[in-house]
């Protein structure tokens, strides 16, 4: 069985994707959350770190769980309830947590962005879209019809996106922040593009997108960022010779 160094993945993943170079929401901690006993056989790959999720990750067999929301966004404590069920969960099976929010936002290859880009078939991409004062997201001038736009991201996300039309039938500036930017349209209008696609956004969203002359593709908050964590993993698959498999638990949002 081919087996790899947990400390030397960790090592791999902060080097690669830049961890301790970021300034990220307040509450996330971005890197190893939680360790097992410094041995990796098989990783397993999943959006959010939940209880469902991890017992997901523990009937596959993984004992790395690569995650990009992770377990820590605010206070943690008690360890009770449910909340102790998932720590005895990790512990009892061996089971590492790594978590990458915004450094796989923001990679250039491994990216969420990055990679919804290269599905939809985007090229000549530019950084954009300063968060933390790190360009997170895509841009590109592309012209490509609306309807042919919001055709690609069905066929990539497997779900029609959300269209808010406030702008022309024609799309040439292109951006792309995955995840919660829809709260951001007027950022990305004033980065210059008249197409924004990210995952979601308020219902105040859509007056201001007509507002701003902005077509708004929403194409869900999990559904734009399963890209990231399935390419870390295939990457962490290849150098290190493990299997992987991806955890899918969607939430509709």
């Amino acid at each position: 069985m081919a087996k790899a160094s947990l400390k030397t993945i960790v090592g791999h993943c902060d080097q690669l994707l830049k961890t301790g170079e970021f300034t990220d929401w307040e509450g996330a901690v971005n890197g190893l959350q939680t360790e097992n006993n410094g041995t990796i056989t098989k990783i397993a790959a999943t959006v959010d770190a939940s209880l469902s999720t991890i017992q997901m990750a523990v009937k596959s067999g993984a004992d790395l769980l690569i995650v990009h929301h992770g377990l820590f966004w605010g206070p943690t404590h008690p360890w009770t309830g449910k909340r102790y069920e998932m720590v005895r969960l990790l512990v009892e099976n061996n089971l590492a947590v790594y978590s990458s929010h915004l450094p796989l936002d923001a990679h250039p290859r491994l990216g969420n962005n990055a990679q919804l880009a290269a599905a939809l078939g985007l090229k000549k991409l530019k950084p954009f879209f300063e968060t933390k004062g790190q360009l997170l997201g895509l841009k590109t001038e592309t012209p490509i019809s609306r309807d042919e736009l919001a055709a690609r991201l069905e066929r990539v996300l497997g779900e029609p996106p959300k269209l808010l039309p406030g702008g022309s039938d024609e799309c040439r500036h292109i951006g792309i922040v995955t995840g919660g930017a829809g709260s951001e349209l007027k950022q990305a209008a004033k980065d210059g593009v008249d197409t924004f696609i990210t995952g979601e956004g308020p219902h105040w969203t859509y007056a201001l997108a007509e507002e701003l002359g902005l077509n708004v593709f929403y194409g869900g908050h999990y559904a734009t960022e399963t890209f990231g964590v399935k390419a870390l993993a295939q990457h962490l698959s290849d150098k290190f010779d493990l299997p992987w498999a991806f955890l899918d638990h969607p939430t509709g949002l």
